[in-house]
């Protein structure tokens, strides 16, 4: 049976969307304590995550961080917030959908069971984890995981996608405007300094695993994957 996990603060809203889900044969798991989402998700291991932002102590864009440096599943956020930016903050911060309050519950059904597919069913890959290597680096995309000479860090979503970019268009530039539609293809308009923060932040995961320059700024252009590190580097 297919589990669903519920961080909603208002207990109506949550009861009313878990006897809803429940008629159509999913187990849901209503998040009780908010300062352990983390521990209640590693403890449920949901298929898919429906996320309030405005929370107690910790709002969900924290939450889905901490979630997506472990974990590929689902999140929807549902929130009150009608605001664009805070749609684009919900996806940015690894978020895979958005639904406003009010909501229809069909609505909310819909957009379950199109994630679910997309992540396990008809739409889901049907082969072996992905690879992708240049010179002894791993990026293991469904594991959002970087590795190198026996050294890995986790990586965010957007992190992910960039090193992922850049790995598939390596030598080539892979340009500022491809990046920007490849991370946010969904969205009107993103500021262009959020891609350098998120650059700025691959640069440091790599960093992490003993590579330094790796990631290359071609003015006017875009970035580009530079080999500096030695396969054989311990």
């Amino acid at each position: 049976m297919e589990k669903i996990m519920i961080v909603e603060d208002d207990q109506k809203i949550a009861e009313f969307l878990s006897s809803y889900i429940e008629k159509y044969g999913y187990q849901v798991t209503i998040a009780a304590d908010f300062e352990k989402i983390i521990d209640t998700f590693r403890e449920v291991k949901p298929n898919l995550l429906l996320l309030d932002i405005n929370l107690p102590s910790y709002d969900g864009y924290y939450w889905c961080r901490q979630i997506r440096k472990e974990s590929i599943c689902p999140v929807i956020f549902i929130s009150a917030r009608t605001g664009e930016m805070d749609q684009v903050m919900a996806i940015e911060n690894g978020g895979d959908d958005f639904i406003t309050k009010p909501f229809h519950p069909d609505i909310v059904m819909a957009k379950i069971r199109s994630q679910m597919r997309r992540a396990y069913g008809e739409y889901a890959a049907k082969f072996e984890e992905r690879v992708l290597s240049e010179a002894g680096l791993n990026l293991y995309p469904e594991r959002l995981e970087l590795q190198f000479k026996g050294r890995k860090t986790t990586l965010t979503k957007k992190e992910n996608d960039i090193i992922e970019h850049l790995l598939e268009r390596y030598p080539r530039v892979a340009g500022r405007q491809d990046l920007l539609e490849k991370l946010w293809d969904d969205q009107v308009y993103v500021d262009e300094n959020t891609l350098n923060v998120n650059i700025t932040r691959v640069r440091k995961k790599f960093e992490e695993i003993g590579i330094t320059d790796a990631v290359e700024t071609v003015r006017g252009a875009g970035y580009r994957l530079r080999i500096t590190w030695d396969e054989g580097q311990s």
